[in-house]
């Protein structure tokens, strides 16, 4: 009778340590592997046994492709649960490491599945209950070994390196089961394939070899705790915490979430998580735009912002935004944490109530602060600017030209300096009044600075003189930007009282810091000092604005 074949009775076996572990054990992700692992086990005798209970060759065939399918998968199902339980599953993230991993179980289920020109195995006399093993099932052989022999050096190099007395002896006893499979299915080879036509069938014998590994591992579950119970905690933990919690991928995709995320949004597993949006149902206790860059462009820093929910009742949350990272500071994903601080928020509320009275009391001098604020920024302002054109004055300019010179002549740095003076301006006042004059000067400071790169320094030096500091500047690039600004005042349009007029400037320019200023500046390092420096500069570019004007105006000079 065919329930009293050992691969039945096996099969019996492992169907009730599966229906234990399921009904006694809470399921982790680790157990999920061991089921899906337990489950392929379980496939081997249930096929054994479909072979032997049917004369119909389509019926035997069908089941011994399902065992042998099963035991394509044994291999690498022993060493994907024994990285899980070794806590090696970095080895599996490789895309080309799980392709090696899954490649060669594959092509071995898919030989026992179609059995090309009868190569896997062959039936004798039209029968599967007798078979001849070709070369196929060999090179399946050889590939499941070598899964073994891969799992077994993982759990050797583990038990070596655990110091805690109790996972050595987990380790040991899951070794134990590994060695116990390992040799039933060498006994089941030799005996029932090779030696087959001398000694005959002993059956089951593989099949005891999963039930008896089986075994082994369902003590460890029980007598070591195999599984990480900590996982188990953490789940438990993770579900009943008030807390909002939300794990999402470096790409942003909602990886997981407890119940207590679901009161504060909607939420789905694989959608992208909307922050803006929650932000956008509430009103921002402050302003969010720092977080929101924070959160989109920096996701490896740690964020918190808070708002008031007005959807139901009114609620203030804080979210606390936390990056995962692994090892190697890489980013794996983040966590955000919703959490109901209204309790809180009222308790600070009744505070700032209690403190109403003294903050009116302050409120004066705070204003009286501000004021003194205000007038302090107003006189700095006026300290460093000209009120007319708004550039800086002069001598904000001289402070700034006689540090910043010295400090490129000690590194060697070139830089120029631009003075210009608008032509023939005495007779602009003359023919059209000085507040024309005055609405030329700012119209040429705004073309000037228009032409001018940020880093250029313009000032008003004096009357409708000018002057720029243009700092890591050649002389051949001081040129260019003079003739730029050149263009610019020519091209300026200023209209006043109907009237349209046009200026040209006469301009002189001198730099430092080229070569044979280095050679210079090698011979007589000693007198250089901030006044100096700026009354030399100041001097040559002088001396070139006057040359402009005496060629004619509307020109540039470069002093030498």
């Amino acid at each position: 009778m065919e329930f009293l074949r050992p691969d039945f009775l096996m099969f019996v076996c492992l169907f009730v340590l599966f229906g234990l572990f399921v009904a006694l054990n809470p399921i982790t992700r680790t157990h999920k592997v061991y089921l899906s692992f337990h489950l392929i086990m379980m496939l081997w005798p249930l096929g054994q046994v479909g072979v032997r209970s049917t004369d119909i060759p389509s019926y035997q065939h069908f089941y011994l492709t399902m065992s042998f399918v099963a035991l394509s998968l044994l291999g690498p199902g022993w060493l994907a649960f024994v990285l899980f339980l070794t806590r090696r599953t970095h080895y599996l993230r490789r895309p080309s490491r799980l392709a090696a991993f899954v490649l060669p179980a594959a092509l071995c289920a898919a030989s026992a599945v179609f059995n090309p020109f009868g190569q896997f195995l062959k039936p004798e006399q039209g029968q599967y209950g007798d078979r001849e093993y070709g070369p196929l099932f060999w090179i399946m052989t050889f590939v499941e070994f070598t899964y073994f022999f891969i799992a077994l050096i993982h759990m050797f190099q583990a038990h070596r390196t655990v110091r805690s007395l109790n996972e050595r002896k987990q380790l040991a006893t899951s070794l134990l089961g590994m060695f116990v499979l390992t040799v039933f299915a060498v006994l089941d080879l030799l005996f029932n394939v090779v030696l087959s036509p001398w000694l005959g069938v002993v059956q089951g014998l593989t099949s005891a070899g999963i039930v008896l590994s089986d075994i082994c591992f369902v003590f460890a579950i029980y007598r070591y705790g195999v599984f990480d119970l900590l996982d188990t905690a953490k789940d438990r933990i993770f579900e009943q915490v008030e807390t909002g919690i939300v794990v999402i991928d470096e790409a942003g995709k909602v990886m997981d979430f407890n119940r207590g995320a679901i009161g504060f949004m909607l939420l789905a597993k694989g959608e992208s998580f909307d922050l803006e949006r929650f932000l956008l149902s509430g009103q921002p206790a402050n302003d969010v735009s720092d977080f929101l860059f924070r959160y989109r462009h920096r996701p490896a820093d740690k964020i918190r912002t808070e708002i008031l929910l007005t959807v139901g009742a009114y609620r203030s949350v804080s979210l606390q935004v936390s990056p995962l990272l692994d090892r190697f500071k890489s980013l794996q994903g983040r966590i955000v944490a919703f959490h109901d601080v209204t309790e809180q928020r009222k308790l600070i509320d009744e505070m700032n109530l209690k403190n109403e009275a003294l903050h009116e009391r302050n409120l004066e001098l705070i204003a009286m602060q501000d004021e003194l604020y205000r007038a302090n920024q107003k006189l700095e302002q006026a300290a460093v600017t000209d009120g007319l054109t708004g550039c800086f004055n002069r001598t904000f300019f001289q402070q700034y030209v006689e540090h910043e010179a010295f400090l490129c002549r000690q590194r060697n740095i070139p830089f120029s300096v631009l003075l210009f003076d608008i032509d023939h301006f005495k007779q602009i006042n003359d023919q059209y009044g000085h507040l024309a004059g005055d609405e030329v000067l700012r119209a040429t400071a705004v073309a000037v600075r228009a032409a001018l790169r940020g880093v250029d320094l313009l000032a008003r030096y004096g009357g409708e003189e000018f002057t720029v500091f243009m700092p890591q500047t050649t002389r051949s690039d001081a040129q260019a930007a003079a003739d730029r600004v050149m263009s610019a005042v020519s091209n300026n349009e200023v209209r006043v009282s109907g009237h349209t007029i046009r200026v040209t400037i006469s301009m002189g320019i001198v730099t430092e810091g080229e070569s044979e200023w280095a050679a210079a500046a090698a011979e007589d390092q000693g007198s250089d000092d901030s006044g100096s420096i700026l009354h030399e500069l100041f001097s040559k570019a002088d001396v070139a604005l006057y040359q402009a004007k005496n060629e004619g105006r509307n020109r540039v000079i470069v002093s030498h």
